[in-house]
């Protein structure tokens, strides 16, 4: 096998200190250059992008999301709205002058939005209240008015993450998740409840206390209310959202509930009453 020298090939002299830092920093790039261009993955990227091939991924990512979708701010972000000619500017801004000249180290860029989900309780929902959210490890103190609905989402700008090059920051957008509540449904701004009423105060009339979301309401029952008879407090519902002092209406849907375990005196009273029919 022929002789090979390795000092020829490498461009430097036997007498070579190694302690000389351009030495050092010969050898460092050489071994930089085998690893590159012995793996062909990276020699695609490094034949492609030249000398920031390590950052060929970023560029990617940002052409992937140009169709304006939005990540979780848990997982990352949105690179922004981008065109043709903000790809490159983009490029020309993470790269140099090799992608595009330095026209694109001053282009401004919007950070990346981020989603988030809040989820309140139907009576949280019902009166205006301030939260506290943790974004990316900051605190985020928003007021949520009166009336959100189940699914609504709002925008608070420029809570996203920083802009590049100085722009403007990304928006957090957060989704409302409403339960609603054991004994209240709710259809817009109207709210449905049942309330059980006696046998006796079902047939002579009287009065039933409720507990709506405003607080304890008294209520008239008329003689002769039938199960499932249901009546109308108008202004009683839930708050209309960022409207003051606007409430969908109140709707209470009556349950009979019939006596058991009658004593015998009861039931002659009843026999006595199916008598008169």
């Amino acid at each position: 096998m022929a002789f090979i020298d390795y000092y020829e090939i490498l461009g430097i002299h036997k007498n070579l200190n190694p302690n000389d830092k351009e030495a050092h920093k010969k050898f460092q790039q050489l071994n930089e250059a085998n690893e590159v261009l012995s793996d062909p993955e990276k020699r695609k990227k490094y034949d492609q992008y030249g000398k920031d091939w390590e950052h060929a991924a970023q560029f990617e990512n940002a052409k992937q999301q140009s169709g304006g979708s939005r990540r979780s701010y848990n997982s990352g972000g949105d690179a922004g709205n981008f065109d043709e000619d903000d790809f490159s500017s983009f490029f020309s801004s993470m790269f140099g002058d090799q992608a595009g000249g330095s026209r694109g180290r001053h282009t401004k860029f919007k950070g990346q939005d981020y989603n988030a989900e809040l989820k309140l309780s139907l009576r949280d929902a019902y009166t205006t209240q301030q939260q506290t959210l943790t974004v990316n490890g900051k605190n985020v103190r928003i007021t949520i008015p009166a009336g959100v609905e189940n699914g609504q989402v709002i925008k608070l700008k420029g809570y996203g993450a920083p802009g590049v090059n100085g722009g403007p920051g990304g928006d957090l957008y957060i989704t409302f998740n409403i339960t609603n509540d054991a004994k209240m449904k709710r259809a817009e701004n109207d709210l449905f409840m049942n309330t059980a009423i006696d046998l006796y105060t079902a047939v002579l009339g009287g009065e039933t206390t409720i507990d709506s979301l405003s607080g304890k309401l008294k209520l008239k029952v008329n003689p002769g209310t039938q199960n499932g008879a249901q009546v109308r407090l108008k202004g009683k519902g839930f708050p209309v959202y960022k409207k003051e002092g606007q409430f969908g209406d109140l709707y209470v849907i009556f349950n009979v509930i019939i006596p058991v375990n009658l004593t015998e005196k009861q039931k002659e009273l009843f026999n006595q009453l199916a008598a008169l029919k």
